[in-house]
């Protein structure tokens, strides 16, 4: 027999179609709930918690320094939990219903100028050996695809297809999207294929960019590459993957572009997680606007 937990890790994982990271942190912050519960108030199990319990943790978490943010986060975890446990029958009310999140300061993503880029990728421009034109063609991926940093490490190269100028991403929740390729970087592609080939060793074949010694590349490298690449044209603090993929959004915005039309290239499954990024175009439009229209002068 399962327990709860294992029972609501397989419907995260299997119908939920949740990453194992994605689910392993949900995990971790029930364990934790469940030994704040244990040590607080002797009792085992979380089954049957009231919401005082609930609130008495919060104000737990609150002393320890932890921030609303990732507080949120945790009742996050522990809602969907509830929910599940409510929706298989295991408790007759959910603890968890009328809880509301903490307030949060609303932190504003500063994308990369058209500049900055334009400088990077002069400086760049001609890259020579195996390891300059993979991270070039890895900033140049990011910028003009959007992907998130998961999806370029997990990138397969047979789904890089160079006839039609379009690759195929595994987003969040298993789901698979096209995006088209801009031609500029179409013989960077090529390129970096034939650099590829000459490595010796190639361990995992089916990756498409992999380091020096042919392994799939980690999170934090290609955190680094993109840190250090542009440290060198922006003063920037947040110099990111995630930074890049904001910037794309907001210049595509920016150039005209739908909304509907950047959700669908993002992988987003929803229009409000869009909007967004619509928060530096919209700056750019009052820019535009106040030294178009008659009345501004």
């Amino acid at each position: 027999m399962k327990t709860n937990k294992e029972a609501f890790s397989d419907y995260l994982l299997l119908e939920k179609k949740y990453s194992t990271h994605t689910v392993g942190a949900y995990l971790n912050d029930i364990i934790s709930f469940e030994s704040f519960v244990k040590e607080s108030f002797e009792q085992d199990g979380i089954d049957l918690v009231n919401y005082s319990q609930v609130r008495s943790w919060i104000v737990f978490l609150v002393d320890q320094n932890i921030s609303n943010v990732s507080i949120n986060r945790k009742m996050a975890s522990l809602k969907a939990f509830y929910k599940f446990l409510l929706k298989s029958k295991q408790i007759e009310l959910n603890p968890m219903l009328k809880h509301k999140s903490l307030k949060t300061p609303k932190v504003v993503q500063v994308p990369f100028s058209e500049k900055e880029l334009k400088d990077l990728l002069h400086e760049v421009e001609a890259p020579v050996g195996f390891e300059e034109v993979r991270d070039k063609l890895i900033v140049e991926m990011f910028y003009v695809t959007g992907m998130r940093r998961a999806e370029l490490i997990h990138l397969m190269i047979k789904n890089v297809d160079c006839s039609n100028n379009t690759i195929k991403v595994l987003g969040k929740r298993n789901k698979e999207r096209i995006i088209p390729v801009l031609p500029i970087i179409a013989d960077q592609i090529d390129l970096y294929i034939k650099e590829r080939g000459g490595l010796e060793g190639l361990v995992d074949l089916d990756y498409f960019f992999v380091s020096k010694k042919g392994l799939k590349l980690s999170e934090s490298f290609v955190y680094r590459l993109i840190n250090s690449y542009f440290s060198r044209v922006s003063e920037k603090v947040k110099k990111s993957p995630h930074v890049l993929r904001h910037t794309f959004a907001t210049h595509l915005l920016n150039n005209g572009a739908d909304l509907n039309s950047v959700k669908e290239l993002l992988g987003h499954s929803s229009l409000a997680s869009t909007q967004v990024y619509t928060h530096n175009s919209l700056a750019e439009l009052k820019k535009v606007y106040g030294g178009a229209h008659p009345r501004s002068k």
